[in-house]
């Protein structure tokens, strides 16, 4: 099972969190191509290497070329949001933070959420910390994420409304129910982070059969006595070979088969695991289509609501269901034919089964002018 471990000992911030996970990512242009998409060509991202305290980080900087208004409403932010051509899962999900920071400073000064002013939650960078930060998580298709206690800092900061101790209130409140420690000086965790670790772990704890794969490292504004860095790391479960998803069906009689492709493509778009049609007869022998969606419990209301908005059913049914998996590695083979990559399964520590990526066959087919299974045969030779 894939999963994230947020180790926050410097604490969070928005920017911290995206640059860390661009640097597990490794792709800085999709996040530039999705900011240009969300603010066309007003904002500008980059992403630099720096030093902090020996440790080298992935440092975001954003620049804004034509500054419009120094804040924005929630509604403001919805509708960019719900206007962008991402998921429905990454909007949704970063509503949800914003909602999170909104109702927050709503509650601190006692306002309607309506009323409050996105002064520096509403900043174009904090909205590319959000929604970037959220694309890539959704991009690295984990299964499960964790973190450590979150620290905060300690002293006092200057805020909009004066001096006041930390954590600043937004962040205080947003954190409730969160392990926390407070050993640094400074602000630590800011209300956006808070927001972000709130909305996105699934467990305040380290994962004890943990083999990390990669470690992404994002850096802070301030210099501090350790350094001032998020680290994530990225990997596997050991010896977990079984996960818990659901399973979600309906039944359609009433929707034209060309639609269907169009159904999959929206069911993957948003989280899905697998999709697939069954050809069905149901009562007065009337012909139709069971629809089966697999899917992470976390993804269930993504998964719900394309059904709901995308088909003409007026209910479903959900099942949870217990995959079990070989455990498995992919690995890269040079033959004389090219580089192709082989998925191996392993039962008990025994290797039981290898396939041959389709995409790498279908590749050298074309490129030499074979068969897909001349190919296969010649491949095979190089296998154990």
């Amino acid at each position: 099972m894939k999963v994230l471990y947020y180790d926050c000992f410097a604490g969070i911030s928005g920017d911290m969190n995206l640059s860390a996970l661009v640097d597990l990512y490794g792709n800085e242009e999709e996040i530039k191509q999705l900011i240009l998409q969300l603010f066309s060509e007003e904002v500008e991202i980059e992403f630099q290497d720096v030093n902090k305290k020996g440790i080298s980080a992935k440092k975001l900087t954003v620049k804004e070329k034509n500054k419009q208004k120094d804040f924005r409403h929630l509604h403001d932010i919805e509708n960019l949001i719900n206007n962008s051509s991402v998921s429905d899962f990454v909007k949704q999900k970063s509503l949800e933070i914003f909602n999170k920071i909104a109702l927050a400073e709503a509650k601190v000064h006692n306002i309607p959420v309506e009323k409050v002013h996105f002064h520096e939650i509403g900043a174009v960078d904090t909205i590319v910390d959000i929604v970037g930060g959220v694309f890539l998580l959704e991009r690295l298709k984990v299964a499960k994420i964790y973190s450590s206690k979150i620290e905060i800092g300690s002293g006092k900061i200057k805020i909009e409304h004066g001096v006041f101790p930390v954590p600043a209130p937004a962040t205080a409140e947003i954190l409730k129910n969160i392990p926390i420690v407070q050993t640094l000086s400074g602000e630590a965790t800011t209300p956006t982070g808070a927001a972000i670790i709130s909305s996105i772990v699934n467990e305040f704890s380290f994962p004890q059969k943990l083999k990390i794969e990669k470690i992404g490292y994002g850096a802070g504004e301030r210099d501090t006595e350790i350094p001032n860095v998020l680290r994530i790391f990225l990997g596997e479960l050991d010896g977990e070979k079984t996960e818990e998803e659901t399973l979600i069906e309906v039944n359609i009689d009433d929707t034209a088969p060309e639609r269907m492709e169009y159904i999959m493509d929206r069911l993957f778009e948003n989280g899905a695991l697998d999709v697939f049609f069954t050809p069905i007869i149901m009562k007065k022998s009337r012909p139709a289509f069971l629809i089966s969606v697999l899917c992470e419990k976390q993804k269930e209301p993504y998964i719900e609501q394309i059904i709901f908005e995308e088909t003409t059913t007026f209910g479903l049914r959900k099942t949870n269901v217990t995959k079990k998996m070989l455990e498995r590695e992919i690995v890269e083979m040079k033959t004389h034919l090219g580089t192709v990559r082989v998925k191996r399964g392993y039962y008990n520590g025994k290797l039981i089964k290898q396939k041959f990526e389709y995409e790498d066959v279908r590749k050298i087919c074309k490129e030499k002018n074979i068969s897909f299974d001349e190919a296969i045969k010649i491949l095979s030779t190089h296998c154990i």
